[in-house]
């Protein structure tokens, strides 16, 4: 748990608490963080964190999308603008009391302070780019289309060649599909997400890598579309996508639930 530098200026620190990786990309006149973690103590450790690795002021918080341990933390960082997707906002305002109580149920250990959470929103929203100066460097926010949900962001930092890919991409665990949208998720990545993949791209779980490891998520992931279309049209069944699936039981499961919804269009965020 130290900042590692992947690029010019780009720091990324893992977190053991579901080995989350938070990115910093510092400018002259400002910084960046990249999520906020779950709690205000995991804000809290954050926020002192990003003192030990600089003295430029932060300048904007960006949410890669609206999950807890992506946004919860944010009224720690709220005297800065918090940048996110329009639905990332939208469904914390809608959603966030729901979300806080499936949160408690399933993670008890972590009620209390949960509990303790001010649901914080984005206050800066777009529907497909918008863009943060840092005096002598741009980062770039895109949205990409469906995927790990319905809104996930991915932020490029053009001087560099560094992607932050937040939950589109996850490393050394298999991806995440409660609420996702898995034939969608491989279109965007192939046609979206990959051309943007020049040289580090960070996950939001799990080690920075390369273009390699973009492209062999990426194909796994149109493995897996391309199951879960022959199932629906009636060409093979569950236990045919269960042993070619690239990923273990319970999460081709719950990825095959809701690509079913998908095909069928009942699919919701």
């Amino acid at each position: 748990m130290t900042w590692q530098e992947v690029a010019d200026r780009i720091f990324v620190r893992r977190y053991a608490f579901f080995d989350q990786s938070i990115a910093a990309v510092i400018g002259r006149e400002g910084a960046i963080i990249v999520d906020t973690r779950t709690t205000d103590a995991q804000a809290a450790e954050l926020e002192a964190d990003l003192r030990s690795l600089t003295e430029v002021p932060l300048a904007a918080v960006v949410n890669t999308h609206h999950h807890y341990d992506h946004s919860f933390g944010n009224a720690r960082f709220a005297a800065a603008p918090i940048w996110g997707h329009v639905r990332c906002a939208e469904v914390l305002r809608t959603r966030g009391e729901t979300m806080r109580a499936d949160v408690m149920r399933s993670l008890p250990a972590l009620a209390d302070e949960i509990a303790r959470v001010v649901i914080t929103p984005p206050d800066r929203t777009f529907d497909e780019t918008a863009s943060i100066d840092l005096g002598d460097r741009r980062i770039e926010l895109r949205y990409l289309g469906r995927g790990h949900t319905d809104n996930d962001i991915v932020v490029v930092v053009p001087d560099s060649g560094t992607l932050l890919a937040g939950d589109l991409l996850e490393n050394d665990a298999p991806p995440s599909f409660g609420d996702a949208y898995p034939i969608a998720w491989a279109v965007t990545l192939r046609d979206r997400l990959l051309p943007l993949v020049t040289e580090v791209v960070v996950p939001g779980h799990g080690r920075p890598a390369g273009r390699a490891f973009a492209e062999r998520q990426a194909a796994e992931l149109a493995e897996l579309a391309r199951l879960i279309r022959e199932m629906a049209s009636g060409a093979i069944g569950p236990d045919e996508v269960r042993a070619a699936s690239p990923y273990p039981a319970e999460t081709t499961r719950v990825a095959l639930e809701r690509g079913l919804d998908e095909v069928r269009g009942s699919a919701g965020g």
